[in-house]
């Protein structure tokens, strides 16, 4: 049965798959793919809308108290949900589909925000109402994202996967430029209530676009993974990647630290005598000026710098920005600090996104994705508290004097924890697997199964085998497989074997089915070391350790396929 990974979508109009049908190149590219542009352009209503409710929010709360804490925690509240949901819901856009978790996800976010435009309206807010409804939100977004961006490799080719990305940030931040000033406007002539009505009616044209995408799904050829063994093997995956644990290591302290001028941003403005709701939002707008600056200089910035340099530049940008909010009281300084923030963060966001994208395979893409955005989300809420506490304590100003100094550090690290360049390994699936007919009456929950494949090596080619097989014990336990060992036989020195389980037969052809064109070069080199007849012999094997009457009953008439 060939290979069909229920993952594997493209887009239609332009496939994302074929190479030789014509479209344009560069930073624009992405436009040319039907869907990924309704869906761009419904996105950015959307986000005009969740940035006027940020403003809303964070403004509301600084009149609701003058706790610096309680005030930084309305970003914590916003991105907690991501750190503690991002992982579950990465598992279930890999296992389902992925259009329908989205629908539910606005649905639940739009509901959310008609519910706290109404408790606003009624007067009935308190900080942690307040804090609540935020909470709400951003478990609607933690729902949203994992599926969201593992869609955007289905929806353009991998050629044009980072240019994607990138328009996300511009999308994105382009609607900072003028959301957080139009949000601030809104608050500050009809109140917070009217900001989040304003966000409940900006998922509306989000939520047509996505009824009108028709995404094409292949056929499973499986039955869907059970959800927790989904969330382990996403969990095994990146585990088993240094690339990725890197990348959420830098992006886990790149959130920690960058997330202290957002917090602490709204008591920036309050703190100016001439501060306000309209000073608030035009210092965000300055930040997504710069933003936007960062995105369309992106392509151009990778081309000439390596991933770790680009990296360290969005530190030092952001280490800048805190150093000048902190140290200097000038409203025109403010400003200007926050356009390297800006463009600093869409660098460094945007890169740890398309790198872990381009290192992960599609069946797991999106757990992976989680995972990173719970570390750096994660990094974010506990940045938030921490840069409140801190902030209550000791003052604003030196809490983003600390973080900046914190930033700088964190470039520093890239010394010892390099960020990885883009992959060039080819991640598509091999295809190459075809489930073998079976002469044992197996159910799909059988097992445990153990395999055995069995090598006829020259000793010249020893060191070369032992070499491969340490890539193929990465790849097995990564994708899977659990005691692995390689054997030598001890009376024929030639003979090696490799064995390791799988617990079910369901497991086994996942396993396999997970196996990508990069991994088969492994086992091309390993069947060109063989030195028996024909390929190196493979035996499926189910564990009993007691055998009723009527267990592995033989199929009469089968005839098994090697």
């Amino acid at each position: 049965m060939p290979e069909e990974p229920a993952s594997d979508r493209s887009a239609p109009g332009i496939s994302a798959s074929d190479p030789s049908q014509k479209r344009p190149n560069g930073a624009l590219a992405p436009l040319s793919y039907p869907d990924f542009r309704l869906l761009w352009s419904a996105t950015l209503v959307s986000n005009f809308g969740g940035l006027v409710q940020a403003v809303g929010a964070a403004w509301l709360m600084t009149q609701l108290t003058d706790s610096a804490t309680l005030i930084a925690l309305v970003q914590a509240s916003n991105t907690l949900p991501i750190m503690l949901l991002a992982i579950a819901s990465g598992a279930l856009a890999d296992i389902f589909d992925r259009k329908t978790l989205l629908m539910a996800a606005l649905c639940f976010m739009t509901f959310v925000s008609l519910a706290l435009a109404a408790v606003a309206y009624a007067g009935g807010l308190t900080p942690w109402t307040l804090l609540g409804f935020t909470f709400m939100l951003g478990a609607g977004q933690a729902l949203y994202n994992p599926p969201w961006q593992a869609s955007i490799g289905d929806l353009v080719g991998r050629q044009d996967l980072p240019a994607a990305v990138s328009l996300n940030s511009v999308g994105f931040n382009l609607m900072r430029s003028v959301g957080p000033a139009a949000g601030g406007f809104i608050v500050a002539v009809f109140g917070a209530a009217a900001a989040f009505a304003v966000n409940a009616l900006s998922y509306l044209p989000l939520l047509g676009a996505m009824a009108r995408w028709k995404p094409q799904l292949a056929p499973r050829v499986t039955t869907p993974e059970p959800f927790m063994a989904a969330m382990g093997a996403g969990l095994r995956y990146v585990a088993l990647s240094p690339n990725l644990i890197r990348v959420m290591l830098r992006g886990a302290l790149f959130g920690f630290a960058a997330i202290s001028v957002l917090a602490l941003l709204p008591l920036v403005a309050k703190s100016h005598p001439e501060g306000g709701s309209l000073l608030f939002g035009g210092l965000l707008g300055c930040y997504g000026v710069g933003a936007i600056g960062g995105a369309l200089l992106n392509p151009r910035i990778r081309a000439r710098m390596s991933n770790e340099h680009v990296v360290r530049m969005a530190f030092g940008g952001f280490a800048f920005a805190a150093l000048v909010l902190g140290l200097t009281d000038a409203i025109w300084l403010h400003a200007l600090a926050m356009l390297p923030a800006g463009a600093s963060w869409v660098l460094a966001l945007s890169l740890f996104n398309v790198t872990v994208q381009l290192s992960t395979p599609r069946w797991v893409v999106a757990r992976a994705l989680a995972l990173y955005q719970t570390a750096t989300f994660g990094g974010m809420a506990a940045g938030s508290w921490a840069w409140g506490g801190i902030a209550g304590v000791h003052g604003v100003q030196p809490a983003l004097t600390a973080a900046g100094l914190l930033l700088l550090a964190g470039g520093a690290l890239g010394i010892w924890l390099r960020a990885p360049e883009f992959g060039s390994r080819d991640l598509d699936p091999a295809n190459r697997f075809q489930e073998p007919a079976l002469q044992l009456d197996l159910r799909g929950r059988s097992g445990p199964i153990m395999v055995m494949v069995d090598y006829l090596v020259d000793q010249d080619d020893v060191p070369q085998f032992l070499r491969l097989m340490q890539q193929r014990r990465m790849i097995r336990r990564r994708d899977g497989a659990r005691g692995w060992a390689l054997l030598r036989d001890l009376e024929h020195p030639d003979h090696w074997s490799e064995s390791y389980h799988i617990a079910t037969w369901d497991e086994y052809v996942r396993h396999n089915l997970r196996r990508t064109k990069a991994d088969a070069e492994v086992t091309t080199e390993l069947r060109a070391l063989h030195r028996g007849e024909g390929d190196p012999a493979v035996h499926r094997m189910i564990e009993r350790h007691s055998v009723g009457p009527r267990d592995d009953v033989p199929l009469v008439g089968k005839i098994e396929v090697p």
